[in-house]
């Protein structure tokens, strides 16, 4: 049942009529068997009780990533669905701005490369966030972390899932109203799931660009290396920010390098600037992944070094 609008946190009230869900789908699966208990219309309410019983008390066993946000923890749910519960460890008031942006970003949106946000946690100081779990580790460890060291993904695995980011993209960039800048598309941010389709991840730090606006001015965040340039100089942010940072990752997923390795030569430092340099002396062929067992053809290559340079 609904929430009286009395019995509403004063917080949220300004953010109860959020986006129309003309492009959400029923899909409710995950969230079956679980009463319905939410005043934003969407998803599910849960207490501190239900998500410590899900995570077995937030046991030190069930975390599965953590950062300047918070901690993320394995869970699962009374119905038997595994989520991932993103608890928000800063100050009230910047565990409340987090918490806003993302509800008010991706919470009655569905794509399949989007993660979907099943619901929340509202007690106290306490500020979570609980989404579908995906069971595959994120395009960082597969290209430089653990999972790097027993499998390297193939080259029409990493397009999948680099394709399955630009369809997330061009949605939250062109089918939404506000549009949604991201503002933090790089590797650990893209899901991977068993299938090796993408699912964008973490809008903690996204932006609404609403309908008329060429960009709105904001102070620079994001991580160093996926930056557009333009943004980082000016503080004036749309949704070129996110597709440059793309064309970062694309180069990303092509070289197998980081975006910024300073254990590098100088002149490879930067993994964009080396890039160029290197198209520039037609040594294009030389850029690979030398740990993909199959090598794309030189039109793959050449198509997908075009797609990077051009975002």
């Amino acid at each position: 049942k609904e929430l009286p609008m009395t019995q509403i946190p004063s917080a949220f009230k300004d953010i109860t009529e959020v986006r129309p869900s003309v492009h959400a789908t029923a899909d409710s699966a995950p969230l079956d068997g679980l009463p319905e208990f939410s005043y934003l219309g969407w998803g599910h309410w849960f207490t501190l009780r239900d998500l410590d019983v899900a995570t077995d008390h937030f046991a030190k066993d069930n975390v599965i990533g953590e950062g300047g946000y918070g901690v993320v923890y394995r869970g699962r749910l009374s119905n038997g669905t595994p989520v991932a519960v993103k608890k928000i460890l800063n100050n009230l008031g910047q565990a409340e701005r987090e918490f806003r942006v993302e509800v008010e970003a991706i919470g009655n949106v569905r794509h399949k490369n989007l993660v979907r946000l099943l619901g929340y946690c509202v007690e106290g100081t306490q500020r979570m966030l609980v989404y579908e779990f995906v069971n595959n580790g994120n395009l960082e460890s597969w290209l430089h972390g653990e999972l790097s060291q027993y499998s390297s993904l193939t080259w029409l695995a990493r397009m999948k899932v680099l394709l399955g980011t630009a369809k997330a993209l061009a949605y939250l960039h062109e089918a939404l109203e506000p549009k949604v800048v991201h503002r933090d598309i790089k590797a650990s941010n893209i899901l991977i799931d068993d299938e090796f389709n993408a699912k964008i991840s973490d809008f903690g730090l996204a932006k609404m660009l609403g309908a008329g606006k060429s960009h709105i001015a904001t102070r620079v965040m994001g991580t160093f290396g996926y930056v557009a340039p333009e943004y980082a100089n000016s503080g004036l942010l749309n949704e070129k920010s996110d597709v440059y940072s793309f064309g970062v990752l694309l180069l990303e997923v092509i070289t197998g390098r980081d975006p910024i390795d300073y254990d590098r030569p100088p002149s490879e430092v930067n993994l964009v600037d080396w890039l160029k340099l290197m198209v520039a002396n037609r040594r294009s062929d030389e850029v690979v992944d030398p740990h993909l067992e199959r090598r794309p053809s030189t039109k793959e290559l050449k198509r997908a070094l075009l797609t990077a340079l051009r975002c």
